[in-house]
């Protein structure tokens, strides 16, 4: 394969053959990763102005900085190497499945007297393995199955033929219980222990007629030899097996092995449905969501999923069931469109699923959706407002000792915080540590900012504090005009009262209540908005009023600094001879001095 890099002036230059392409942002990050029957017509969709794209893939197009291609043999090998280069590299504007590392698996280890586990490390070179499970469950009950039928160990000692012939060993509670024959001290052969290993592969496989044929000779044998307690326990491991595979959907005794996938999509999900047949029978059914980032079209996703859960599920089904059109062609299985009979059935079964599985996300959607609403209707009944809070802010001060006075303002819409809305007040016009100035001055700021923009209006404003703090925004918000056509409250930290403007008692809604729980997020989240800033802004003056004072530096100095670096942390990680053009040697100097000497004190 040909691997070449091209600019995205070079579109011409393309090939017109099937293979990968990958786009590379700025700073050379993959950010898409697609194939194509030709690649100069693919790759050149996307720069057509007059071709209808939508705005997800205008933004990845604006990001394209350099374009790699890989060309390949076919349009299947394009797929299966785009498969692996998404999984590789996840780029941020491709579909990405769930990783399957959280996946547990049933290994049959390389060992001498081979044991059966469970686990979630791949590790090919330990054994073999089969899954992934997606369900934990159904992996226990086939794990509870093989350890019922066959006596396997569960130990992990080296049962080399030099260990065991040394005595190292000594049997445990498992052989005097019956679970297992004592293969530690050579009281069963390695022989005999395959075979019942032989038979667990069977069951994993899916193979489960193998086993019964086994079972039922077992059961003849025994009772031939009159052997009848014998012949009898064969059969309950006979009549086990019939149970599980009970337990799965038995299709139909003329279909042997395939795999059936469906996809039901809209504007912004799908949902592939993974059917896996195994003699006749289902033993695996997945139902993938997919969040669309591209506006890919059901073949494109139905492929891509195809491939990704064949290759997890280790499928060797030479047969695939789909409903929609798939145009690839690979030599490895070909893919079927049933229209009647019993695998058009099947594709009925899976599209069931993935049916059930969108309306079971949707169901979840508008689950939190009216959660919301209900929240906001139940504040709008406790606090008797004509409009559903639907724009909600919150207002709090912050100054310590005096010094650095601030607010900050936090938003919430639709009951969840609006964090583009939130903004951080220096306080202007008060001096020293005045709460009901502050409040007036950024309540007054705030609002007539908005009404000059014809911004929209909040439904409900809430002060964090008492009566005092909420007259002060009270006042700001008459000299707006705005007083009584905007819903305000104040609410006390020490008891969760609420008060209301011109109301001598608090309201006190029950403390369980979902509504002021939504009242307490605001006040939590303004107090720790503000604090930040706050905070922040006390270490940068603390940092900047004790470099002023350096003897041979100062106030004019600093700004100098601060224009061109912007942050004291820059000033900091500068080094001398990026400070030279700027101060001078000198100063240069004493400011890295400074700094040092900080360091050292810490």
């Amino acid at each position: 394969m040909e691997v070449t890099r091209f600019s995205p002036s070079e579109i011409s230059k393309l090939p017109d053959s099937p293979g990968v392409y990958r786009y590379f942002n700025e700073e050379g990050i993959l950010i898409y990763v697609g194939k194509a029957k030709s690649l100069r017509k693919r790759v050149s969709s996307y720069f057509n102005k007059n071709q209808g794209v939508n705005r997800k893939t205008k933004r990845l197009v604006t990001e394209i900085k350099a374009i790699e291609i890989t060309l390949v043999n076919s349009e299947f090998d394009a797929l299966l190497l785009e498969n692996n280069l998404i999984k590789q590299n996840q780029p941020k504007y491709n579909i990405l499945l769930k990783d399957d590392k959280t996946f547990p698996y049933i290994c049959v280890s390389n060992e001498r007297f081979p044991r059966v586990y469970s686990t979630r490390k791949l590790i090919h070179s330990n054994g073999t393995y089969f899954g992934p499970y997606a369900n934990v469950k159904v992996m226990n009950n086939v794990l509870k199955l093989i350890n019922t039928l066959f006596t396997l160990r569960t130990c992990r000692f080296d049962l080399s033929e030099e260990n065991i012939n040394k005595g190292k060993f000594k049997v445990c509670l498992e052989y005097h219980i019956g679970n297992c024959k004592g293969p530690c001290e050579g009281l069963q052969s390695e022989e005999e222990y395959l075979k019942d290993i032989d038979q667990a592969k069977n069951i994993l496989k899916g193979n489960l007629s193998i086993p019964k044929n086994y079972f039922k000779e077992r059961m003849i044998e025994a009772s031939t030899q009159l052997e009848f307690e014998q012949a009898q326990r064969f059969k309950e491991k006979l009549d086990m097996v019939d149970r599980f595979q009970s337990k799965s959907i038995v299709v139909s005794p003329k279909i042997a092995d395939l795999d059936v996938f469906t996809i039901i999509a809209d504007e912004k999900y799908a949902f592939v449905n993974y059917l896996r047949i195994k003699n006749g029978t289902i033993n695996l059914s997945q139902t993938s969501e997919v969040k669309k980032k591209l506006n890919e079209s059901d073949e494109e996703i139905l492929m891509l999923l195809l491939v990704q859960l064949r290759d997890q599920y280790q499928s060797s089904a030479k047969e695939v069931l789909v409903n929609k059109p798939v145009s690839f062609v690979s030599e490895n299985f070909k893919t079927i469109q049933p229209q009647i009979g019993d695998k058009k059935k099947l594709i009925d079964l899976s599209l069931k699923n993935a049916l059930f599985a969108k309306k079971e996300k949707y169901a979840a959607l508008e689950n939190v959706k009216d959660k919301g609403n209900r929240v906001l209707k139940q504040l709008q009944s406790d606090l008797q407002l004509k409009e559903l809070p639907t724009h909600i802010e919150c207002f709090d001060n912050s100054n310590i000792q005096g010094t650095n006075p601030v607010a900050s303002m936090v938003c919430f819409k639709m009951g969840r915080p609006s964090k583009k809305d939130y903004r951080h007040y220096k306080i202007k016009t008060v001096v020293g540590p005045d709460d009901f100035g502050s409040m007036k001055e950024v309540v007054g700021r705030r609002y007539k900012r908005l009404v000059e923009e014809n911004s929209p209006l909040p439904k409900l404003i809430v002060i964090d504090g008492g009566k005092g703090q909420l007259n002060a925004a009270c006042d700001a918000l008459v000299e707006l005009n705005l007083y009584g056509k905007i819903p305000i409250i104040g609410i006390a930290k020490r008891l969760e009262e609420l008060y209301f403007p011109g109301d001598q008692f608090p309201l006190h809604i029950d403390k369980k209540s979902e509504a002021l729980r939504l009242i307490q997020r605001l006040r939590d989240e303004a107090h720790r908005f503000a604090i930040t800033f706050h905070r922040d802004l006390r270490s940068k003056n603390s940092f900047q009023f004790e470099l002023e004072n350096v003897k041979g530096l100062g106030r004019v100095t600093v700004d100098k600094l601060l224009k061109e670096f912007r942050t004291m942390s820059k000033i900091e990680a500068a080094s001398t001879e990026e400070l030279i053009p700027i101060v001078g040697e000198a100063r240069a100097r004493l400011i890295q001095n400074f700094f040092q000497q900080k360091e050292q004190k810490k």
